[in-house]
């Protein structure tokens, strides 16, 4: 089962290496994976993709994680309410006949031309996994030169006030 983790580590040299490591050494395959400095200083979040075989393997993941000296904290964040991204940059194979054509199918997704040369157009494209792999998809026949993708970024939602309870209504007495 696919399971998204986010681990918060300080920003150290050797610390990405650490963490892959032992996921590597316990055999964790790593479908995904984005770091980036967040709003504290000193301070990096990962967000990982994982496959494991069962809540028992994914408990060993995050208390291996755990256990290391540069992490401040693990969570499994796939069953949560989430806002989940990722960005794919996308070079195609493209003259300036078809490249109306090209701006036509990126348009519904809200991808975006960013560099533009005789042979070939740059798209950039945000979203989930899923969109991306849709935009990609219809890009394809028209010819990929290279692909960029920076793997899953996520984080939980903010909380929302709960209603308590919804009168109920009715047009009939």
């Amino acid at each position: 089962m696919k399971r998204i983790v986010t681990a918060t580590v300080h920003n150290r040299s050797g610390v990405l290496n650490r963490v892959t490591g032992l996921l590597a050494k316990r055999q964790f395959n790593i479908e995904s994976i984005s770091v980036g400095r967040t709003e504290t200083e000193g301070v990096s979040k990962m967000t990982f993709v994982v496959e494991v075989e069962d809540d028992r393997k994914l408990e060993q993941l995050t208390k291996q994680l755990n256990k290391q000296i540069d992490v401040l904290k693990v969570s499994d964040i796939t069953d949560k309410a989430i806002v989940a991204r990722e960005l794919a940059m996308v070079k195609v194979i493209s003259n300036p006949q078809i490249r109306s054509e090209i701006q036509g199918i990126i348009e519904p997704f809200r991808a975006s031309i960013i560099d533009v040369s005789k042979e070939s157009v740059t798209v950039q494209v945000t979203g989930k996994s899923d969109k991306v792999d849709a935009l990609i998809d219809l890009l394809r026949p028209y010819g990929i030169k290279e692909l960029a993708r920076t793997g899953l970024t996520a984080f939980t939602r903010g909380h929302q006030p709960q209603v308590a309870e919804f009168k109920s209504y009715s047009l009939l007495k």
